[in-house]
């Protein structure tokens, strides 16, 4: 999958249905996040889990346990296992607010789905 050539609309049908075909690595994990995306094709998107299952958001989420900010470039990397989280936001590339613990959680999340 080249997520350089995908749209926004199509990574979050690609992540809503990676998570809901393999549920093992978010069982257990209640959490809510919020993607504030910039740049072309950029915009808000949320991704909630609870008691094993996931659910995606288009637009604002509301209130969430950790938002997260970036350029749409970055969340494609980061998505792709080619942008480390804390490193990221060490040099500004991610702003995060609320828990930082889970942002780091999602990374460790993502590596174990295929993007």
């Amino acid at each position: 999958m080249d997520l350089e050539k995908m749209t926004m609309d199509s990574i979050w049908n690609e992540i809503d249905a990676r998570l809901s075909a393999n549920k093992g690595p978010i069982e257990g994990m209640n959490a809510s996040y919020s993607f504030d995306l910039s740049g072309e094709d950029g915009g808000m998107y949320g991704l909630k889990f609870s008691d094993g299952d996931a659910e995606t958001f288009r637009g604002d989420p509301g209130e969430v346990d950790c938002a997260l900010k970036m350029s749409v470039g970055d969340f494609k990397k980061l998505l792709g296992g080619n942008l480390n989280s804390t490193a990221a936001f060490m040099m500004g590339k991610l702003k995060v607010k609320g828990n930082i613990g889970l942002a780091l959680k999602l990374e460790n999340l993502l590596k174990q789905y295929t993007f």
